[in-house]
């Protein structure tokens, strides 16, 4: 039993103080749950309200795409740097380590690949799973205009019900249709109809005309999908158009992982999305974190081969070539740098 004694008399209730009740900052979210905001919380930073999100879950269709043979190798050095991962469940269990520490995104619509006809999904993960890996929302391909425009609509609803009961929230990922025009009317029917069958958020593509009119009229947050690979400077200022005009951020992958320097670009990209960064300034920031980036360097003694990866240093190769010529002349000593992909 509590001491009773030692019970000071004095409290402080600060009557003067009403107690505070703030709105949640995402748009479309403030009747949600507490657990299904502070998923949304771990998604979207709560100092800006957007998002960097890094996709790489397209090997459910493609396969080993280009930049993602090797996840551990190619993504895992980028995952610092994003505020989402969006991935499936195979490549969480098996290359994750579990004490990451940022937001899961998981993939749970799947069923055909790239051979066939891509509307033709189904749910493919159990909620139970899902609540398993502690993911942060579930994603699911919506295909308006599609073959089986129905089915991926209704994978969706279905999903929205399972993460409801539970408190994890539903990003709908538009697809386009084959013989739908990717223009802003088009997805403004497909995001639209997206949020008013419960998604949380969505995902979709940026347009260059009348954009801010997709985000206008959906009533929960966009992200962009960076979409196929571009330029490095491109995929920035896509990226700061679609911010500029209502997105609550990027889902990117190819213009990340793809890039020459992915480590340097999803800095870059950060910048745009959370620093109010202009894309000419990104790009600087770009270009001068890849100029620090690392170097391949093998150096072959006799017949010896010995492969380094650091940072390049022009006092190290001054520093190495001076070690050898003043205590082994004599040794045959070759230097090769490589500019590599940098991770």
């Amino acid at each position: 039993m509590a001491d009773l004694d030692a019970v000071k008399e004095t409290k402080e209730y600060y009557l003067d103080i009403p107690q505070k009740s703030e709105a949640f900052y995402l748009k479309g979210s403030n009747a949600l749950g507490w657990g299904m905001q502070n998923r949304l919380a771990r998604i979207f930073n709560p100092k800006t309200g957007r998002t960097v999100m890094l996709a790489f879950d397209h090997g459910y269709f493609q396969g080993a795409t280009t930049g993602l043979e090797r996840i551990d190798v190619n993504i895992m050095p980028l995952a610092p740097y994003a505020d989402t991962l969006m991935l499936t469940r195979g490549i969480l269990r098996s290359v994750v380590p579990p004490s990451m520490t940022k937001a899961i995104v998981m993939r749970a619509s799947g069923g055909t690949s790239m051979l066939k006809e891509l509307s033709n999904e189904e749910i493919a993960v159990d909620i139970e799973d899902s609540i398993r890996m502690n993911v942060a929302a579930m994603a699911v391909q919506v295909f308006i205009g599609g073959e089986h425009e129905k089915q991926s609509i209704i994978n969706m609803t279905k999903l929205v019900d399972q993460g409801t009961r539970y408190g994890i929230p539903t990003l709908a990922v538009t697809a386009v249709g084959k013989e739908m025009v990717r223009d802003a009317r088009y997805f403004r029917l497909a995001t639209r109809i997206c949020a008013e069958l419960g998604a949380h958020y969505v995902k979709t593509y940026y347009v260059e005309k009348d954009f801010e009119t997709v985000t206008a009229s959906c009533p929960v947050p966009i992200v962009i999908a960076g979409g196929k690979k571009l330029p490095e400077l491109d995929a920035l200022k896509m990226a700061c158009n679609a911010i500029q005009q209502g997105a609550a951020g990027v889902d990117m992958g190819r213009n990340i992982f793809q890039s020459d320097a992915p480590v340097s670009m999803i800095q870059a990209v950060r910048a745009v999305v959370h620093d109010n960064e202009s894309p000419e300034k990104a790009f600087e920031l770009y270009e001068t974190l890849k100029a620090e980036g690392c170097f391949i360097l093998k150096i072959q003694i006799q017949n010896y081969w010995m492969p380094f990866q650091l940072s390049f240093d022009p006092l190290f190769l001054l520093l190495l070539l001076l070690w050898k010529h003043h205590y082994s002349p004599g040794l045959a000593v070759n230097v090769f740098f490589f500019n590599f992909r940098q991770y």
